[in-house]
């Protein structure tokens, strides 16, 4: 049996906020050519983390009707009875309340005001309207989780720096395939709670190809911090390795019909896009020492 504090936990959607803490964190560590300021770091990290833990929350207690009719969402907390509509609506807001004044007192206003726009964007505006609206949902409402190493630069510079947008255009080009490769494999209990997601209301076939589409397209992004200087030939060399394996799983894709292939596209996006910012993180004091 859960404990209450692991169904809370749970409501966190933890393994989504571990990775989009990480980007933040290194776009905090991206911002400056040495070591980010100690508070922004620690408040910026905490404010970042919480905000997404309270939009996780939202999003569970605005689909649990569509997470009752799921087979891979129907144990979370609110579906299965475990926690009730106002207690996971209270943690929710307690959650947003702390990260709006952690980032306030101890980052900056304009990391609160873009970390709030955040939440909104994904727990609101995708999650009630685009979700269910179009097919195109993820590539809209992409733009929020693209959002978190635009939050860590601001953190440390209080501004919205270029390079910060480059990092913020390669999530969100990166989005759409890492989506739509799980979309593939769970498109059956899409269909069943009546959500427009590709796979559903273009077909599979359709869904392969724009996964191909948006693959190429961030071959071409994820290039761009070494053409404009951000990042020399370490994070080139890496990332080009990780483009070359993203493109394999596209391609076999198309050209293969194992069940399990979606799912082992999505795991690789996920270590794709984990290793690129460790990449660019490298290549950053890599360029530091030797300059």
């Amino acid at each position: 049996m859960t404990s209450r504090a692991g169904r809370y936990f749970e409501l966190c959607k933890p393994r989504v906020v571990y990775l989009i803490v990480f980007t933040a964190v290194v776009g905090m560590f991206l911002a400056v050519p040495g070591w980010p300021p100690l508070n922004a770091l620690i408040a910026g990290t905490l404010g970042i983390g919480l905000a997404a833990s309270s939009a996780a929350a939202i999003n569970h207690l605005l689909d649990q009707r569509i997470d009752a009719v799921m087979a891979r969402t129907r144990d979370r907390p609110l579906p299965s009875g475990q926690l009730g509509t106002k207690q996971v609506l209270s943690f929710a807001l307690i959650l947003c309340v702390i990260s709006m004044t952690m980032l306030l007192i101890w980052v900056n206003s304009l990391t609160a005001v873009l970390t709030f726009l955040s939440l909104i964007g994904y727990a609101i505006i995708y999650t009630v309207w685009l979700k269910r609206a179009t097919p195109q949902n993820i590539v809209i409402g992409g733009a929020a989780g693209a959002a978190p190493p635009v939050l860590g630069w601001t953190a440390v510079t209080g501004t919205v720096d270029p390079n910060a947008l480059i990092l913020f255009l390669i999530i969100y080009v990166w989005t759409p395939p890492h989506f739509w490769a799980l979309a593939i494999h769970r498109r059956h209990d899409y269909a069943a709670a009546d959500i427009p997601m590709l796979p559903v209301t273009h077909g599979v076939r359709f869904t392969r190809w724009q996964i191909l589409f948006y693959t190429i397209l961030l071959v071409i992004v994820s290039t761009l911090p070494f053409l404009t200087g951000m990042s020399g030939l370490l994070y080139m060399a890496g990332v080009t390795v990780l483009n070359i394996g993203f493109l394999w799983y596209a391609l076999r894709l198309l050209g293969e019909h194992d069940e399990g292939l979606p799912m082992q596209t999505f795991a690789y996006s996920v270590i794709y896009l984990m290793v690129l910012f460790v990449f660019l993180l490298a290549d950053h004091y890599f360029l530091m020492i030797i300059s």
